[in-house]
Formats: C-alpha cells, structure tokens, sequence
C-alpha cells in the first residue's frame, strides 16, 4: 500500500448489472466504493439478454427449485423499486403435438411457478383450449396446435436504464464510476490484494489506488480480470454464446409475447413484442472464442427465423426483415461436458484466497437476481473483512427515477414541445428524472426543443448524459443513455 494514493475499500471491476448492483449496495452501506470499466457501463453480457425479469421457467425442469424462488422474489421486488423499467408482460405458451412438453407437463410446471411465486403481484396462470388461443392469436399455426398456458412475468425493455440507475444510486451514496478505466495490475502484498493499477482509455492516463477488497464482477472477462493478478488460476467462467434477432411487425405477429419450444431442439426461446418490434431469441451454444469480437452466426439466425416462421407461418420472415442482430457470451460456470442448458444459472461468489486475500470473482448470474447476488456479495466482503455493516436495505429502497413520477409528466408536458408519444418515452427511459432533464430546459432555451420529426426526443438528453449519466462518447449517449 503505497501512501498518497486515493484509498477505498472496495474495488468493482465491472459495470453490468452486477458490479453496478454491488456497487449500489456497498455504498448504501457505508463502504468507499469505485466501479471501474474497461468499456462503457452495461456494454458485456447485460445488454445482450432477453430484456426479461423473469422466474426462468425452464429451470424448473432442471429442479433449481431454489433459483426460481429467488428470481420471482426479485422480480416482485423490481415491480416496485424500479416500476418506471420493469413492467409486467403476459406470456402465452403454445402447445403442439410431438412437442418434448405436452399439456399436462405444462400445466404442472404453470401450478408450480404460481406456488413459488407466493406474495406475488401478478396474476395466476391459464391453460387455453386451442380455438381460445386461436381466436386471440389469429397468426399462430393450426397445424397440430393442441392447447397453451398462459402466464405472467416481466419485462425490462432498457436494462441499459436498469444498470445505470444503480450506478446512480451508488454515486449518490459516495460511490465514484470510473468507465473506460481498463484495469491492467492487481497488486498484492503479504498474500492479500493491496491496489489496483488502471489506465483512462479516454485520454491513456495510467493511475493507482489502494484497495482493501476487490470484486471481479466482469462477466465472461472474469479469467482475464484473474490475469492481471500475480499468481494463476484455473479457469472459472466457461461461457455459452446467446444471440438475438431484432425484427419490425410482420404478417401475423402476435399481440403477446410467446415462450415456444423450437422443433430443431427442443430448447424453449422467446418471441417478444419491444420498442415497436419483435426480439426473437435466445440460442444457447457453447463458446470460447473471442470475448470482444462476438457476432450472432448464419446457423443461429437461420434457426431463429424458422422456428418463427414455423410458429407464425404468415410471417415468411427473411434476413431482409431483420433490424440487427445481438451476441453475447453468458458468464457460466465452466464445464466440459454436458448440455449447456443443463450449466448452472444460480450464480457463485468465489473467494480467490488462493490467489490473493481480498479478491472475490462473481460467476454466473441473471439480470433478474442481481439485487440478491448484490446483497449476498457485500455480506460475504464483510464477512472475510470483519466489517460490522449495516444491514442490506436495497429491496425497500427504490431507485432514484422510480419515484416522482406525476411531477416528471406535468413537466415534460409545461414544455409544450414533445407530443404525448415522446412524454411517455422519456417517462419510460427517466421515470422521475425526467424533470431533471427538462429542468436543462430552463438555463438554456436551445434545449428546449425536439429533435426529431415526431418530437420525442429531447435537445436536453445529450448535455444531460454527459453530465449526469457517466456517458463519455456518442455511442455511450444514443446506444445506453438516450435509446
């Protein structure tokens, strides 16, 4: 530890939704936190997901019975303290014949998922005669249709929103977010870690911190984090690649979102109304390539778009109907054999003690429980520090555009420059902070002004995102800020 240097007692390497929940709940507890990014907040695994907050119903089938109970905790939990960015969403699951899951296993899976979903918010399930969900879904096939369930669950349309309000919230508290800030040394001395070395990726500038603790919260880049630790380690994260379709409304499209099991495999997968489109996906395949450069490949957009078109037959949807597409590798445990949707999703909190005191490597993890594994993080920092702190308060606390709400929309609305489409836009991205962006608007008139034909847009987001939302390019202002 070398004296001069700025100190703290924990250092995140990470800012998805787990190294910003961390962060979140260290500092509302009274630690002296600093995230730190190599890239912008929420650019790895957490933008690539389903955008779902959701129980994770297949993990029934894999009896992670203790799983699903804590995601539909969270979930109930998010329903509140983040109610302007989860919002429930119904599911309808169809049932065909020669499908793996008939009617009965669906059915007992639906009671199951109610009774673990006790205190809930959302309504019960429902089991639909063919002609019910026919009549209702008018696009979906006849062919060999016998029954659907459907349920509830929830939807996070911008999880860069969600990442972001918890590194609000721990900025608040005290914390300092360092993004584009590229850890290149993690320093141990007397076999527990003692500073971090970083360089600034925005101006190359190299700096050095003392650190008490430190939480490698990077996702697939876990391993890699481990590198820059003096000594070696077997390798922890063993990832399988996702990717996702992006398409606009099509011929058919349901009105609900829809959980069908692919006739390829046999592996469930979402078709998902979201932001005026369709979101199409997951595929789920084992990966070690290169973690930087992940790309959704031919094979993994030619299933999605036919297993659609076999659900949806008036869509005939090509690639010339396809928006963009997303990849990204989940951060799971590693496993050489096996299926990887049989790979553990309940997340691991390592203790590297082996290579240096004070090192703690997240594993694993869903969008839905980060609060929990965020919780359970900084108990176990405690824990191997002999900190005496607070109790954890997160899942009563509500994040800071969750509440004033009715104040933002009367605000944005006395502008008299956004139409009630673009209103609801910026409720949806800023909840009550909205009123903070249109508070801009008062300094300086230019601001006050839409910037596009529809007028949703706001002239006051882009100083807005540089100064108060961390964003430090234009890509970090239009992809994770403004949406």
């Amino acid at each position: 530890m070398t004296a001069g240097r700025p100190q703290y007692d924990l250092a995140i390497i990470g800012a998805g939704i787990n190294g910003a929940g961390i962060a979140r709940d260290a500092a509302l507890r009274g630690l002296k936190v600093i995230v730190l990014d190599k890239d912008d907040m929420c650019t790895g695994c957490s933008w690539i997901s389903s955008r779902l907050i959701h129980g994770g119903l297949r993990y029934l089938e894999y009896a992670e019975i203790p799983l699903v109970y804590e995601s539909l905790r969270e979930r109930r939990c998010l329903l509140v303290t983040a109610q302007h960015l989860v919002q429930p969403l119904r599911i309808s699951i169809p049932v065909f014949a020669g499908a793996r899951r008939g009617p009965l296993l669906i059915r007992l899976g639906m009671i199951a998922y109610d009774l673990l979903s006790i205190r809930k918010r959302l309504p019960n399930h429902q089991m639909l005669q063919r002609d019910e969900i026919r009549q209702e879904e008018p696009g979906l096939r006849a062919e060999g249709l016998r029954a659907a369930a459907r349920y509830y669950d929830a939807q996070v349309p911008y999880a860069e929103r969600l990442v972001l309000e918890n590194l609000l919230a721990a900025r608040d508290a005290g914390a300092a977010v360092n993004t584009h800030c590229e850890v290149t040394a993690i320093r141990v001395s007397d076999g527990a870690v003692s500073s971090l070395e970083y360089v600034d990726r925005s101006d190359g500038s190299s700096h050095a911190i003392n650190v008490a603790t430190v939480v490698n919260a990077a996702g697939p880049w876990v391993d890699r984090v481990l590198e820059t630790a003096p000594v070696r380690t077997k390798r922890h994260v063993g990832g399988t690649k996702g990717s996702h379709i992006i398409v606009g409304q099509f011929e058919g499209a349901p009105r609900d979102a829809f959980y069908v099991e692919a006739a390829a495999d046999g592996r469930p997968f979402f078709i998902i109304p979201w932001n005026g489109q369709y979101l199409i996906g997951t595929t789920d395949i084992r990966y070690d390539g290169d973690l930087d450069n992940i790309r959704a490949s031919d094979a993994e957009v030619d299933y999605l778009l036919s297993e659609t078109n076999r659900v949806f037959p008036q869509a005939e949807l090509g690639r010339q109907h396809i928006h963009y597409a997303y990849a990204g590798v989940r951060p799971l445990p590693h496993q050489d054999k096996g299926p990887e949707s049989a790979i553990t999703r309940r997340h691991i909190i390592k203790v590297n003690e082996h290579v240096a005191k004070g090192l703690i490597s997240i594993i694993g993890g869903k969008l839905t429980t980060y609060r929990s594994l965020a919780e359970q993080t900084v108990d176990r920092v405690a824990k191997l520090k002999g900190l005496r702190l607070p109790d954890c308060r997160t899942h009563e606390t509500m994040l800071p555009g969750a509440t004033g709400i009715d104040a933002a929309t009367a605000r944005l609305r006395s502008l008299n420059v956004l139409s009630e489409p673009g209103v609801a836009r910026l409720l949806g991205i800023y909840g009550g902070r909205a009123a903070d962006v249109a508070a801009l608007c008062d300094a300086d008139a230019r601001l006050a002004v839409a910037i596009d034909d529809d007028r949703t847009v706001l002239a006051a987001e882009v100083p807005f995102a540089i100064r108060n939302e961390f964003a430090k390019s234009l890509c970090d202002i239009i992809f994770r800020r403004m949406m």
